[in-house]
């Protein structure tokens, strides 16, 4: 029930946060933000002054897309998007190649510093001759060298060994040395003005600079749909770092530019070595369709093929000719063995003899004589028988010639029909010829051809090689701002004073945040919203008056304890019965100050003209006696308790002068049983008697938490006044105050905060805990 009861004002305790509260509460500690700051501020400005400069160097490049040719502006073409993929290019513009590459062609493993007053700063170079006597690759371990010059000479400190070598002029040069480098400051103009000064020469390896390098560069694409990308590095030196930036440029153009030269020179030396192969390919086809040539007789297809075609058809004719003479022949050969005497032979029938068709001129020419002298003289007529003679003579001639000429013309026929078989197996055999040779040829045209086309792409990649494009375009050579991007004063100032007022405000929220003791009114209504608080009492200082001993006094404490006693007459009941108020004043532990309340709790009533009785009810660890210089075993409250036979009035005292109205019973001596005396009746017949004779009764009473004499005499009070401490009191020991308000132990509770403002306990010498000696009763 009584968890149901607090989760509202839980809630509302989340809810609800006094800004201006927290805001005091921080600005109570202002020294400490103001230390901080001062901190803050002068540890920025010397990181500032002592800080190096760190400068940023970029520059922007195109990567040049290579797929693009000469192409039709289609929308393909268009609208297509590049095939660059900066990725690729960023990891190969970032890669340990091109950084071993830019380090050798820079010399990067050798660095150079000034050694300042207050800094070391990096430079791009000496200024004065250097130079380095040991080869880059031959580095494997750092080393560094100092160089000092001195008025007469120089000297140079090995950082290895702290070896020490020293040189009477200004010029390494003039005696031997193991040094792996060589200056000389004899060509300066001005060596005065480096005199004093001191120089770093460091040597690292090669691996080690180049992956340092890596790491601190930095390529980015500029924008999602561009082809740019941005070089970037930081460094002291700003020619040092656009020297390193514009030279990895320079080589991953090159390396570019490298590849595609490789590819042309492989294709140049591919060609030539075809080229020898192709020259004696073709020699030993030509040389073969030669002798392909010779030994066939050809010298062109074509022309021979017509040739033997008009040679056969000749033949052909030739050969007609003779068959026709040969019929001719016979037929007139049988025209004359049939014929007659009286019979003509045919003449000019086509016989190509020229003493054949004579010798038939003759004979018909005899005939003719013949068949006219035989008419004319009869046929004894020596003319007939001379002129038959003679036919006989012509007709066997003519048989002779004949014979001869068939003779002829069949050798002839034989000569001409062998000659056509040597004709036609040439013309048969020139389709086998055509295909051999055009088998020849088509081998010579296509290593021809192969020849021709690596003659053109030989002079291509010559050309290509010749006019290679670059990789990249670059945008921007390498550029570095103005002012350095570390350290930037700006931010640094403004982090340190942010900064400044972080550390006290962090430290001082963990402290709030660990610190589990209330410091003001809020905190005690956080807890216990139900229970009024009816005074804060300011923290008071021993020299500034502890007790409120003149009623005329307007200190503060005065106008508190003013202000608390009025404020204690709302919570008192409203009965005009003409008797005195009783008021306990009580806390949870010892040191809370509530004998300090109850005194000065008593003196303001008292300082309004009204009758007021100060009770010392702590019987345990009694303290009012400490205020009135009194005796610790001066007579009182217990002594009454104790026996029957006592007058408390006659024990009564008058602590303060200026208080005549104001009397005070004591707690007596310490008895070994509180409760039980507290509880024998005899503390409520003085209460009752008390409450006849004065205006209040305030009662100084035991701790709630330690013992248990409060809550046995908590029923005759009309009001109880429950001291709490600022800066002393644990919030948790509120939640014990809380418990006995809710349960009805304490009657018509009212909370006073004392020490409010305290950083610290106010000056009474009482020791912080729960067991400070009381005794169980």
């Amino acid at each position: 029930m009584e968890d149901s009861v607090n989760k509202p004002y839980a809630f509302e305790e989340e809810e609800h946060l006094d800004l201006k509260q927290e805001i005091l509460r921080y600005l109570r500690y202002w020294p400490w933000f103001v230390l901080s700051l001062v901190i803050a501020l002068i540890s920025a400005y010397l990181y500032v002054r002592f800080s190096p400069r760190i400068y940023q160097t970029y520059s922007k490049i195109k990567i040049l897309d290579k797929s693009d040719g000469l192409e039709l502006p289609t929308a393909a073409f268009i609208f297509k998007r590049s095939n660059i993929n900066l990725e690729n290019e960023t990891e190969i513009l970032t890669s340990y190649i091109m950084m071993d590459r830019v380090v050798r062609e820079l010399n990067l493993n050798t660095s150079f510093y000034e050694e300042g007053t207050v800094r070391t700063t990096q430079q791009e170079s000496l200024p004065f001759e250097f130079e380095q006597l040991i080869h880059p690759d031959s580095i494997l371990k750092s080393s560094s060298y100092k160089l000092k010059i001195k008025n007469k000479g120089l000297e140079i400190i090995s950082g290895d060994d702290e070896a020490t070598v020293s040189f009477d002029g200004f010029s390494t040069y003039s005696k031997l040395h193991e040094l792996p480098f060589e200056v000389d400051l004899r060509a300066e103009g001005s060596k005065s003005d480096m005199i004093g000064k001191t120089f770093i020469i460091t040597f690292r390896p090669i691996e080690n600079v180049a992956l340092s390098l890596k790491s601190a560069i930095s390529v980015e694409p500029i924008g999602k749909q561009s082809d740019l990308l941005k070089i970037s590095t930081k460094g002291e030196s700003k020619a040092l770092s656009e020297n390193i930036v514009n030279t990895l440029m320079e080589v991953f153009d090159n390396d570019g530019i490298n590849d595609r030269q490789l590819i042309s020179k492989r294709t140049l030396d591919f060609i030539d070595d075809r080229f020898v192969y192709l020259a004696e390919e073709l020699d030993s086809i030509e040389s073969g369709r030669q002798d392909f040539k010779q030994r066939n007789n050809l010298v062109d297809i074509k022309v021979d093929a017509e040739l033997g075609l008009e040679q056969r058809t000749k033949s052909e004719e030739e050969a007609f000719q003779i068959e026709s003479q040969l019929a001719l022949s016979r037929l007139l050969k049988q025209s004359l063995t049939e014929n007659t005497e009286s019979d003509l032979l045919p003449a000019n029938i086509g016989i190509n003899n020229g003493g054949i068709n004579e010798l038939i001129a003759n004979y018909n020419t005899a005939v003719l004589n013949r068949d006219k002298f035989l008419n004319s003289g009869g046929a004894n007529n020596p003319i007939v028988k001379q002129a038959i003679a003679e036919i006989e003579d012509l007709k066997a001639n003519i048989n002779r010639s004949l014979n001869n000429y068939v003779n002829q013309l069949e050798t002839s026929s034989q000569q001409l029909e062998n000659r056509n078989q040597r004709f036609s197996g040439k013309v048969a055999q020139i389709p086998e010829k055509e295909k051999l040779l055009r088998a020849i040829d088509r081998q010579q045209h296509i290593k021809e051809s192969l020849y021709l086309l690596l003659l053109q792409k030989r002079e291509e990649a010559a050309i290509n090689l010749a006019i290679t494009e670059p990789s990249i375009k670059i945008v921007e050579h390498a550029l570095t701002g103005n002012a350095p991007i570390s350290p930037k004063s700006r931010i640094v100032y403004l982090g340190a004073f942010v900064g400044g007022l972080l550390v006290p405000f962090g430290l001082l929220y963990l402290i709030f945040l660990l610190d589990t003791k209330l410091h003001s009114k809020e905190d005690v209504t956080k807890i216990n919203p139900k229970v009024p608080v009816i005074g804060e009492i300011p923290d008071m200082k021993k020299d500034k008056g502890f007790v409120f001993d003149d009623p005329n006094a307007r200190s503060v404490l005065a106008e508190s304890f003013r202000i608390l006693s009025s404020n204690v007459n709302y919570i008192l009941p409203a009965e005009d019965d003409g008797k005195g108020k009783v008021i306990y004043c009580t806390s949870t532990i010892k040191g809370e100050g509530k004998t300090y309340v109850s005194i000065n709790l008593s003196l303001a009533l008292s300082s309004i003209n009204k009758k007021v009785l100060l009770v010392g009810a702590d019987l345990r660890n009694p303290q009012i006696h400490v205020h009135i210089e009194e005796g610790k075993d001066t007579p009182g409250l217990s002594n009454y308790l104790h026996d029957d036979s006592f007058n408390w009035k006659e024990m009564l005292v008058s602590g303060f002068e200026q208080h005549p109205r104001h009397r005070i019973l004591l707690s007596g001596t310490i008895p070994p049983n509180p409760a039980h005396l507290l509880t024998n009746g005899r503390f409520t017949k003085l209460i009752e008697e008390a409450k006849e004779e004065f205006d209040y009764i305030i009662v100084d009473t035991a701790p709630t938490i330690l013992v248990t004499d409060t809550m046995l005499i908590s029923q005759l009070a009309d009001a109880t006044v429950y001291i709490a401490r600022a800066d002393f009191t644990e919030k948790n020991l509120l939640k014990f105050s809380k418990d006995l308000s809710e349960s009805g132990k304490l009657k018509n509770m009212a909370y006073v905060i004392n020490s409010v403002g305290a950083s610290k306990s106010y000056g009474y010498s009482y020791n912080y805990g729960y067991n400070y000696g009381y005794g169980n009763s």
